[in-house]
């Protein structure tokens, strides 16, 4: 081996050890940090009652009704509210959601129902929701078809802003009736 040859080989070795150093040194800042202790954050208990922020306008009164729904129906079912969220996001997920826990569809629908009911109950007590519409949103949600009641609860800023789109000019009238 010639100079060059060896001087390269050297500086290889030397590449080599600084990465071994180094990656020994990350794992003792990690440990000395508590990583070896690590355990994830617990989630929330869907069945307890989350505070309401101060929702202004549809779209944050619409994001905190989903929140809300998602959770009673996630109580309902014995679930967190992760579970459930990731589950409904499409139809294989319910399905291997639905085998997982041996929830049939009218057992999920109840559950559905029951989450969307206690968000209209949620948004009244918060004063998010007149109560001269959370009657009529009772009754509309008693009724509504699973598939709609699903999408009501991932996304209800779709169906508050269609009911408003609905009212047209009496939308005004609507914002007024939200406090």
């Amino acid at each position: 081996m010639n100079g060059s040859q060896r001087s390269f080989f050297s500086r290889g070795r030397l590449l080599i050890g600084g990465s071994i150093a180094a990656a020994l040194i990350l794992v003792g800042v990690y440990l000395a940090a508590g990583g070896s202790s690590y355990t994830p954050e617990k989630t929330q208990d869907p069945c307890q009652q989350r505070p309401w922020r101060d929702p202004e306008g549809l779209q944050e009164i619409a994001e905190q009704f989903s929140l809300s729904a998602m959770d009673g129906a996630a109580c309902e079912l014995g679930v967190t509210r992760e579970t459930l969220a990731q589950a409904l996001a499409t139809p294989e997920g319910r399905e291997r959601f639905r085998e997982r826990f041996g929830i049939d569809d009218a057992k999920l629908a109840t559950a559905i129902r029951a989450g969307l009911l206690r968000a209209v109950t949620d948004a009244e007590d918060a004063g998010a929701l007149s109560p001269l519409l959370g009657g009529p949103l009772r009754t509309t949600v008693e009724e509504v078809p699973l598939d709609q009641a699903i999408e009501l609860v991932q996304d209800a800023s779709s169906a508050f802003g269609t009911f408003q789109d609905f009212l047209g000019p009496a939308g005004d009238l609507l914002e007024e009736l939200l406090p």
